[in-house]
């Protein structure tokens, strides 16, 4: 397809297509001659990722380029590969390690991951921004609630392996490395506002359930 078309498909002025491929957001298309390039449902595919990330992830620019940049990156291992493009993101603020809660919360996160048996993501949580995304809401709930830990956080893990497993099942329906990773991104910015939405919800339904509308 010409540039016209994918910018109809993908609903993206054919301005803003032109940028993302100065910036390297997409890759450029196949030449036709000097004026003009093909594009194909990879371009479209990528398009849509693109506009997901910058649109309804906020994510910046520089950001998009350095998540693909590992998304394309198929001399990484899939372990690797998916974690790099994931840690990318953009993160929570870093703890503040001189705060006494900070300190207990990772005392907490730590006999968490332990009790679940999270073997690799104790391996990992040097690494991980997850992992220090948690300490920052543990540490922040304590100040509240002295006593959340890993005994009140192990059920709503176990939720989240069972939501993890669904994620990776879905993912491993898509042919090529690259489009496997480009779904648990695209998984991140937009399946996890849905999950959250979820939740508020399925409040609601209990709240109303158990007490009525009084």
């Amino acid at each position: 397809m010409r540039l016209a078309e994918l910018s109809e498909r993908s609903g993206v002025s054919t301005a803003t297509i032109k940028y993302y491929l100065r910036e390297g957001l997409l890759p450029p298309g196949r030449q036709v001659n000097a004026r003009t390039a093909e594009y194909d449902e990879e371009h479209l595919r990528r398009l849509r990722l693109v506009r997901a990330m910058i649109q309804v992830g906020r994510v910046p620019v520089a950001k998009v380029r350095e998540v693909l940049g590992h998304v394309d990156d198929d001399s990484l291992g899939r372990t690797i590969r998916l974690g790099a493009a994931m840690w990318a993101l953009p993160q929570v603020p870093e703890p503040d390690e001189e705060d006494e809660d900070v300190r207990d919360a990772h005392e907490e996160v730590a006999a968490l991951l332990h009790r679940l048996g999270w073997e690799n993501a104790e391996r990992l949580a040097p690494l991980s921004p997850a992992y220090r995304s948690l300490v920052v809401a543990v540490a922040a709930i304590r100040r509240i609630v002295h006593d959340w830990g890993a005994e009140q956080i192990a059920p709503y893990a176990e939720l989240m392996h069972r939501t993890a497993v669904l994620d990776l099942d879905n993912m491993e329906t898509h042919p090529s490395g690259a489009e496997r990773v480009e779904f648990a991104v695209l998984g991140a910015i937009l399946n996890e506002p849905v999950l959250q939405a979820l939740h508020r919800l399925a409040q609601e339904e209990e709240t109303a359930r158990r007490y009525g509308f009084e």
